[in-house]
């Protein structure tokens, strides 16, 4: 690392004079040496600060490399690194090298070619020879700026900086491919376009903006010289060697040191340096020499491109089809694979991986005018972001198109600008969102003989956003998965890629024995297609592999735990081994038609996997158990049958796996209620559905699918034609209208109801007895229109006239298709598996759509059995299974096949109806993918395909209705709401009307604009010039308010500081009323406590010496007798002595005074009618004082004065507030107490006590 703070100060050595050019960090200067006068170059870059630590790595490998080679002969002399510090803007750093006067190689290029002239190939290659000897010990070169840090050619990086036209392929496409990396070999690219700009006096594509030239060199071929005739053939060949686009290929700085055109140099140094030093003494007295500049690309920076008229086609001159398509050809041929239609983008498949798709072009889409920059599926995924932020709705991109056409990956590419644009709080949830799609893919996708990555369903993403434009969640709506695809496939084509992925995956983790999968032969029904070296193919593909990781690697990022990834394996495993199961025939006497498993082997395998019993499954899926009029009837299934019902419970077990995968990452990635409540969230919808399919079979599948595609180019016309052409007669805006091919009545075909289509094959479904033939016939007797046609001469077959052409449909199994029967007793026998996904899969119910339900909560009931009806006749079906929801076998065994309720027709139906709720919500933007050629060729373009194509889904006339129509109709309520902060101040509401809408309009320099009666029908582009212009007025008052802001800041400081002094008074004031105020609380609350504690000590007494009143009482009259006194004295001497014992404990530190008391009051008690005590009465006022007469008196009072004596020494005095604990003064008060008083009148003096 660099030291700044360790540099010295160049003020101290050096003096500027003046400016000699600038470059990406700093600017150039020729400097004058303090000590010498010596003239010098300085390349200053600001700011630098020295807190940061993480200087720029290229600017510490060009100090690193200009140390190590300042000797060198062809490397210019490095005098030092120095840092200036400023306070305020950072500080300088500077780089001071020698002053070379004679200028660039470049400029005398330029000059010999402004003269006619040019230089000769020696010249050249002892250049190049030069920069190969420089470039060996690494050093920068051209300027690329990419291998400074490279000292080996195997060591790799994986950043991107440099002027544009130096780049190397590799170097461009590592910002757009984060697992990609190049070495030392990009820097041999940039000395061919040295070579090439020796020769010419440019580098290729020097007319054209940096950024691009980006879009350009990894998708054009290898530049070369524009005159290679001219020169010699080894010079082009070393060219043509510098050039190879594929690094790996490409000779080392080592190697092309001994390439021919080179060694020619060898031995002949001094005369071509003289010769060279003559050029540039001749350039210097003639005075030509052309400035050069080429921009550098820094990432640092926020990119500018222009744009071009062409990338709309609006702007075409002349509008016909032959245009559209020699301009879409045009483009394509240059690798612009998108173009504008107004509003709507048109995006050609490359068929090639593109370099355009960085995070340095999603900087340069973020937020900016649509025109400032080149067609790209990022603006349109801008677009709806800037409008859902802007105008606070909801928004949803369509994305249509033939298979193949690049749909799926649109979609990528719209989530991954979406999330870069919507910066989550957290990293990881925006790579759980870009890990959505991938995962589900791999479950939803497979390969046809059209495309190799082709949608089998509907997907509708949801990206949720906070009001602010921050992502915190995502949800995905599935629809009508391709079912049928797990158990056949049609030739050419394969299931879904996922069985292809875990068969690899596992076959390298060595895992196939735990999931019983044979490691020889693939399951043979399923995946195999009669194809005997599919085995090999799947083991050793590489692709395989990797996606099996990926795959893992999405299930753990997104939150599955492992004991759910262990199952849908499991699951996925079974079926692969289900299609193993084979079935034969067997007669007895009654029955001929039974069918039975010869094979257990997969059976034993599948029932394993599935936690069933393989004795129940077998039964299951050779029998059917049928209950009537509370009996129940066993019948065995056929061969046939047999095999429909494995089937059947195959697509049912993949069908329900792949809905609780999308509805477990709903759950996974749902927002979270604290950042976000639901009701204030927006969403941005994407929606990637099957393309339009005419293969050469097209069944039942192709029929939904072409439905489905149907329904979405009828939602197209729609929003751009009806709704639009409607408005203007109802408002009364002069609008030439524009003619369109309007789907409604072959809609109207398929979907009408009670004589559709779908609602036909529903009906011919009901019936058990119905036929493909019956189906047909149905067909021709009640679809009556142009757009339906049974063929001639070919059987159980029908046309229909879609809006993208005619397509010829096979009606063999339509029906069974459109039942898709699951039978009951295959449900029953999956709920009892111990595998808890299992149970759930088939105990949750089934949407209106053919979706599962979300999981609800079900009671667990180990201790109940089968129902009668379900168990009779099966002696071997286990009746008790942990974990096992008996009560949900019983409650909906119909409700989660919905064997009699639904058809995959109804769930069609639905499923249209959810997906257009879903859509009509949001602001729409179109994305029409185009299919260029059938052999997905790329630079290919088969203009007949492409001419279909736009024809069908309307492209001409969208030209015309953007070129003339508004597609933009705003009420003037809205609209003034909206935009009024530029015409009026912001304090001003005005009003909705139409002089205020005219008013704003011309305040922005509008044109085109029309005023209806109650909306303003605006451009496609001025709602956009509207925003940009609404963003710049909030961005002025955002840095207005900060003004004031800090403004009020420092005034309240400057306040505060003047009222100090008053602030400190009323601190001191207000802490010593606090404090005497909490003084005087706590003297109340120690008077409380004491009185409080005086009762209840009161309390506490009374309440003892109850029960020692009634023990105590005399029995003989008040007499007393030699015995009495006698005893009275034995017990008095003993108390005594307790007294003197206690009192020599208590002098070591032990007070019991509790126990005295206790001592006391037993003494008492045992004297019992000896004592023989009178109760007295109480004396009257003015009566004597009592004399201390009695024996009693006399003895308690003398023992308490010897008590008291003895302790006083001992008591302290207690402090204020201290809590005063019993001690012997309050036990001989007690005990007084306890003495009954004996009035005087009727006191008589005992008798003398006896001598003893």
């Amino acid at each position: 690392m660099i030291g700044l703070e360790n540099l010295g100060d160049p003020s101290d050595y050096w003096d500027i004079v003046k400016t000699i050019g600038k470059g990406t960090y700093g600017k150039v200067y020729r400097v004058t040496s303090k000590k010498d006068g010596s003239q010098a170059a300085v390349k200053v870059l600001d700011p630098v600060n020295v807190s940061h630590t993480d200087v720029d790595e290229e600017i510490e490998a060009e100090y690193n490399i200009l140390r190590s080679l300042s000797n060198h002969p062809n490397v210019v002399k490095f005098y030092g690194m120095f840092y200036k510090s400023e306070n305020l803007s950072g500080g300088q750093l500077w780089l001071v090298l020698e002053l070379c006067n004679g200028g660039s190689v470049t400029e005398l290029i330029k000059g010999l070619l402004m003269r006619g002239q040019r230089l000769q190939e020696p010249i050249i290659a002892y250049i190049l020879c030069s920069a190969l000897l420089v470039n060996s010990m690494s050093l920068l070169l051209a300027g690329s700026g990419v291998s400074a840090q490279l000292t080996s050619a195997r060591l790799r990086r994986n950043t991107s900086v440099g002027t544009p036209f130096w780049m190397a392929p590799e170097v461009i496409a590592c910002e757009q491919q984060y697992d990609y990396s190049y070495d030392a070999r990009c820097d041999v690219w940039s000395l061919g376009i040295t070579a090439i700009e020796l020769a010419d006096g440019d580098p290729p594509l020097a007319d054209m903006h940096p950024v691009k030239a980006l879009f350009k060199i990894p998708r054009n071929p290898s530049p070369t010289l524009q005159n290679p005739e001219q020169w010699c053939r080894s010079f082009c060949h070393f060219i043509g060697q510098c050039l190879i686009k594929d690094f790996e290929a490409r000779p080392s700085v080592t190697h092309l040191l001994e390439h021919p055109f080179i060694k020619q140099v060898h031995g002949k140094d001094v005369t071509l340096r003289q010769q060279l030093a003559a050029l540039i003494k001749e350039q210097q007295e003639l005075g030509c020499a052309a400035k050069t500049k080429h921009e550098r690309i820094n990432t640092r920076k926020t990119l500018i491109i222009e744009s071009s008229p062409d990338d709309d086609l609006v702007n075409l001159e002349f509008l016909d089809e032959e245009t559209i398509i020699g301009h879409l050809h045009k483009r394509y041929a240059e690798l612009q694979v998108y173009t504008y239609v107004g509003d709507i983008l048109i995006a050609l498949n490359p068929f090639q991986s593109l370099s355009i798709y960085s995070p340095q072009f999603s900087k340069l889409y973020h937020g900016v005018k649509r025109a400032d920059n080149p067609p790209h599926i990022f603006a349109t995924a801008d677009a709806a972001y800037q409008s859902m932020v802007t105008f606070c709705k909801d928004q949803c991109i369509i994305i249509s198109g033939e298979s193949g056409a690049g749909k799926t990956e649109s979609a990528h590419l719209i989530v991954q600008h979406l999330t870069f644009l919507g910066k989550a709080n957290n990293r990881t949830l925006r790579e759980k969102i870009l890990q959505v799609n991938p995962l589900v893919e791999a479950f939803g996708n497979a390969c046809t003989a059209i495309n190799d990555n082709s949608s089998r369903f509907g997907k509708y993403l949801e990206m949720k956003f906070t009001p602010t434009g921050a992502v915190i969640g995502a949800k995905i709506s599935e629809y009508l998965l391709e079912k049928s695809r797990v158990i056949k496939q049609a030739m050419g084509e394969k299931s879904f890629h996922i069985f292809y992925y875990i068969y690899a995956g596992l076959y390298h983790q060595d895992k196939l024995k735990t999931y019983r999968l044979p490691d020889r032969t693939p399951p043979r029904l399923y995946i195999d297609n009669h194809h005997c070296k599919v085995m090999q193919d799947i083991v050793s593909s590489k692709l395989y592999k990797e996606q099996f990781e990926v795959i893992q690697e999405c299930f753990r990022n997104i939150g599955f735990t492992e004991e759910e990834v262990n199952s849908v394996y499991r699951i996925l495993s079974a079926i692969l081994n289900t299609g193993n199961i084979e079935f034969t025939a067997i007669s007895s006497q009654h029955q001929t038609d039974k069918s039975e498993v010869p094979n257990s082997e997969a059976l034993e395998n599948a029932a394993s996997l599935l936690n069933i019993g393989p004795e129940e499954l077998q039964e299951a899926l050779t029998s059917q158990c049928v209950v009537t009029r509370g009996e129940t009837i066993i019948r065995t299934n056929t061969v046939d049958k047999a095999a429909d019902v494995r089937d059947a419970m195959s697509k049912a077990l993949y069908g329900r796996l792949f809905s609780w995968i999308v509805n477990r990452i709903n759950t996974l990635l749902q927002p979270d209620v604290n950042i976000c409540a639901a009701e204030s969230g927006m969403n941005v919808g994407i929606l990637d559905i099957f393309g339009f399919e005419n293969f050469k079979k097209n069944s039942f599948e192709q029929l939904c699918i072409n439905i489905a595609n149907e329904q979405i180019q009828f939602y197209f016309n729609q929003h751009i034609f009806a709704l639009e052409q409607m408005e203007y007669q109802s408002e009364g805006v002069d609008a030439s209208l524009v003619e369109y091919e309007d789907n409604r009545p072959i809609l109207d075909m398929f979907l009408q109801k009670p004589m559709g289509l779908l609602s036909l094959l529903d009906e011919e479904s009901r019936f058990p007895q119905a036929t493909d033939h019956t189906l047909v016939d149905k067909f021709e007797d009640n679809l009556r229109c142009k757009y339906f046609w049974i063929p001639k001469r070919v059987e159980l077959s029908f046309g229909i006239l879609h809006f993208a052409g005619k397509v010829m449909y096979s009606v063999n199994g339509f029906l069974e298709k459109n039942r898709d029967t699951l039978p009951a007793d295959i449900v029953v026998v999956l709920r009892t598996s111990e595998n808890k996904l299992l149970q759930q899969l088939f105990s949750s119910p089934l949407t209106k759509i053919g979706n599962l339900a979300t999981a609800r909560a079900r009671v667990n009931a180990a201790s109940r059995s089968l129902p009668p009806q379900l168990s009779s006749g099966r002696s071997k079906v286990r009746l008790l299974m942990p974990n096992v929801d008996t009560m949900e076998m019983m409650r909906h065994p119909e409700e989660t096949t919905n064997m009699r309720r639904q058809t995959v027709a109804s769930y069609f139906r639905y499923s249209l109806m959810d997906l257009l709720s879903k859509m009509v919500v949001g602001q729409p933007h179109f994305v029409r993918c185009i299919k260029p050629n059938d052999d997905r060729r790329a630079l290919c373009v088969c203009k007949e395909r492409v001419m279909v194509q736009l024809r069908y889904t309307g492209i001409l006339e969208t030209v015309n209705i953007r070129r003339q129509g508004y597609s933009h109709r705003i009420a003037f309520a809205e609209f003034v709401t909206r935009y009024y902060y530029l015409a009026f101040r912001a304090h001003q509401m005005p009003e909705t009307s139409k002089e205020n809408v005219a008013t704003i309009l011309e305040r922005a320099k509008l044109q085109d604009w029309v005023l209806g009666r109650t909306k303003v029908f605006l451009r496609y582009y001025h709602v956009e010039q509207l925003n940009l212009l609404l963003k710049e007025v909030i961005a002025r008052v955002v840095v207005m308010q900060a003004y004031t802001k800090g403004w009020l800041g420092r005034a309240v400081g400057r306040f505060h500081s003047n009222t100090r002094p008053f602030f400190c008074f009323s601190l001191a004031w207000r802490g010593f009323v606090a404090r005497r105020i909490l003084k005087q609380m706590k003297k109340v609350r120690e008077e409380a406590a004491v009185r409080i504690q005086a009762v209840y000590r009161g309390h506490r007494v009374r309440q003892d010496c109850g029960p020692q009143r009634r023990r105590c009482k005399p029995e003989a009259g008040g007499k007393t007798t030699k015995e009495d006194h006698m005893g009275s004295f034995s017990i008095t001497k003993k108390i005594r002595d307790r007294h003197t014992k206690d009192a020599k404990r208590d002098k070591d530190g032990v007070t019991k005074p509790r126990r005295e008391t206790g001592r006391l009051r037993d003494a008492q008690c045992k004297q019992g009618p000896a004592m023989k005590l009178r109760q007295r009465t109480p004396r009257r006022r003015g009566q004597q004082p009592k004399l201390l007469n009695s024996p009693e008196d006399s003895l308690y009072y003398n023992q308490l004065n010897r008590t008291l004596d003895y302790q006083g020494s001992k008591r302290k005095p207690r402090k204020l507030g201290q809590i005063k604990v019993l001690d012997g003064e309050d036990e001989y008060y007690k005990l007084l107490s306890m003495v009954e008083s004996i009035p005087e009148e009727e006191y008589k003096s005992p008798a003398p006590a006896r001598p003893f």
